[in-house]
């Protein structure tokens, strides 16, 4: 076995691979970039080494580097984790030549699979399905519409080095082909260098099912499979294992077919084949991903297996000690994707430091993957991921459950992220049954994510949350010493909790300090309301008629009350006495600043360019500003014509959300 091995990644995939070499006994080694001096992967490692610039293509893409920083600290192999250079036969190649380990497949699998012509046809050779299509070199456009026509519509055009949903284009006519043909060749050449493409048979009502392979060599097994269809723009979301569609049949055969595909390459290690299945349980080759797979957290839970460890092994030369028979589903796990995005802003990546970052506490349930840490910065150089969060219950009902509650118990402050979206995922019905394809996120959200698509609240958890609070908060001032006499805080039973600006809620609350038990009466019915929380605690955490509920609970930004988060809404929160209730009914409602004379960041940012001056006139759709954040160029364009006022800022500098880059006449 190794004695040190070297992570060529970072965050939460460097991180779990440290937890399992730890845990084998194995010293490990990170790699880091000028943004990542302070990061958790580099402080998890037994050593840590410098490899360059925050940009990815001067630091953990620069191959050489990384070789060198194994024949420096002695490092015997190398696990490339996911992205990066997981994929790059080069990479192998390079560490092979030095004498160090590859903890992954053969380049020849590596280049293989990694091309999605190729693949494709190795994929028939070993009897795999593959969706019916056109893996030749296409020289234009009119061939592009001649073979669309002729598999028959809808198509789909894709890059053949693409990936990330890039070079992807779905044709319903001749003229969708021809723009998607051009459009494809032109993304696939900006994005990879490589401007090939290919056309197949666009599979309406798909999901998208990957079959976990691993494999020492000679002996290949098919670890059952995992549900990715929640996606959206082609990036998964959501990921659970197994299937609810697949019956014991379709899982069978798609895994014999994974494996014949896994043999054909003579893979070596852990590795995924994607399928496309349809509403009849047809399923078609998509492609092999020859590295671990992000979502490979929910396959573990499942079978009791942990990948990382058994590619450690097999890179070390060591058989499965497994047979098929051996691999079993027990329960069932989930995973939700935790990003730093603003899910309000149409997802625009959100930078800046954790001020909180408080994860749900990991059980047999629930577990954490991360890379971050309370304090940490959020790097506009990298992928926005803040962590994956798995949960594992005995059916899929179970699961979900977990996830919600956990998601409740998740407290991050400092940067936007996105889970009140993944809080709405799970509240659709039609997620709970299971009727799920790549399309339900643009189906279920056809104008974007908004606060109306969070799941229909009953008002009763808040209501109470709030009424217990403020019972405590009068206690608290009534216990305050030297009132004046006759003037002192008295504790009453009749309340009014007032949402936001207009929605108002009678209660009345007793305490029985015997039970340590709230009665909060509403209009409606009254309730048993239990928890030990105090002042100053991020999350309440109780029992209301019996059933466990997680409230996290900020003070309020502006004036008294309270923020309250429950199942990825918030509330803006006051408790009142009946009497201010009625008065404050009759307050005027300020109304926000208009401020749509202005052009504002929308998102923390670097400010690329400013393509006017003071005094310009602008038509509707013209180009004003570009701005970069992780990874991306987000062009700003005018909504309507009219004349530039003022420019407030200048290219070059940093922007923080809303802040003013162009003022209007």
């Amino acid at each position: 076995m190794f004695k040190k091995i070297l992570i060529a990644n970072r965050g939460e995939i460097a991180c779990r691979v440290i937890k399992t070499a730890r845990k084998m006994g194995i010293k490990t080694v990170a790699v880091y970039s000028e943004a990542d001096r302070e990061a958790l992967h580099v402080q998890m490692a037994d050593e840590a080494v410098f490899i360059g610039p925050a940009p990815t293509a001067q630091s953990y893409l620069v191959m050489e580097r990384i070789v060198q920083a194994c024949k420096d600290t002695g490092a015997e192999a190398v696990h490339p984790g996911y992205g990066f250079l997981s994929e790059n036969k080069a990479f192998q190649e390079a560490l092979a030549k030095a004498g160090i380990a590859f903890i992954g497949p053969d380049a020849y699998a590596i280049e293989a699979m990694g091309d999605k012509i190729t693949s494709k046809k190795l994929a028939a050779e070993a009897g795999v399905s593959t969706v019916p299509g056109y893996m030749g070199i296409i020289k234009d456009a009119d061939e592009a519409v001649k073979i669309a026509s002729q598999i028959g519509y809808p198509v789909m055009i894709k890059a053949s080095a693409g990936g990330g949903g890039k070079g992807m284009r779905v044709a319903w006519n001749d003229d969708e082909a021809r723009d998607g043909f051009e459009r494809s060749t032109s993304e696939a050449r900006s994005s990879f260098g490589d401007d090939r493409v290919f056309i197949e048979k666009f599979v309406e009502q798909p999901r998208h099912i990957e079959i976990q392979v691993l494999s020492d060599g000679d002996n290949c097994l098919y670890l059952v499979e995992r549900e990715c269809s929640i996606q959206r723009r082609h990036q998964k979301v959501i990921e659970e294992a197994p299937s609810p569609f697949l019956d014991d049949a379709t899982r069978k055969a798609m895994g014999e077919q994974a494996v014949a595909l896994a043999k054909a390459v003579q893979y070596k290690s852990a590795g995924t084949v994607e399928f496309i299945v349809d509403a009849h349980r047809n399923f078609y080759f998509l492609e092999m991903n020859t590295r671990l797979q992000v979502e490979h957290p929910v396959t573990e839970l499942i079978t009791g297996l942990d990948l990382v460890e058994w590619m450690i092994k097999i890179a070390a030369g060591q058989q499965l000690t497994l047979q098929q028979s051996d691999v079993t589903i027990t329960g069932w796990a989930m995973e939700s994707r935790i990003y730093a995005e603003d899910p309000y802003r149409n997802f625009l990546p959100s930078t800046g430091r954790l001020v909180r970052y408080l994860p749900p506490a990991e059980s047999d349930s629930v577990r954490v993957d991360t890379g971050v840490y309370e304090g940490g910065e959020i790097s506009m150089f990298y992928d926005p991921m803040i962590a994956k969060l798995i949960t594992y219950g005995a059916d899929r009902n179970e699961a979900i459950l977990h996830m919600r509650t956990a998601l409740d118990q998740f407290y991050i402050r400092g940067v936007s992220h996105n889970i009140p979206f993944l809080a709405s995922l799970l509240g659709k019905q039609r997620f709970v049954d299971g009727r799920l394809t790549t399309n339900f996120i643009a189906e279920e959200y056809k104008d974007g994510f908004n606060a109306t698509d969070l799941p229909p609240e009953d008002p009763t958890v808040l209501v109470c949350v709030a009424a217990t609070i403020n019972h405590l908060e009068q206690v608290r001032a009534a216990q305050i010493s030297n009132q004046m006499s006759g003037h002192g805080r008295q504790v009453g039973a009749d309340y009014v909790v007032k949402f936001g600006d207009d929605v108002y809620h009678p209660v009345s609350i007793s305490y029985d300090a015997k039970d340590g038990q709230w009665t909060v009466k509403t209009e409606t019915a009254s309730h048993t309301v239990e928890s030990d929380w105090i002042f100053g605690q991020p999350l309440w955490v109780g029992t209301i008629n019996g059933q466990v509920s997680v409230v996290q609970v900020d003070r309020a930004k502006k004036g008294i009350g309270y923020q309250l988060f429950h199942q990825g809404s918030a509330a803006d929160v006051k408790v009142l006495e009946p009497r201010a209730a009625q008065l404050d009914k009759l307050m005027p409602v300020k109304l926000p600043p208009d401020m749509s004379r202005y052009l504002l960041s929308p998102m923390p940012g670097l400010l690329v360019s400013v393509d006017v001056v003071d005094g310009q006139e602008i038509k509707a759709g013209e180009k004003l500003a570009v701005v970069e954040a992780m990874k991306m160029e987000n062009v700003l364009r005018a909504e309507q014509d009219g004349k530039v006022k003022k420019v407030h800022a200048a290219a070059g500098g940093s922007l923080a959300v809303d802040q003013i880059i162009i003022e209007f006449e």
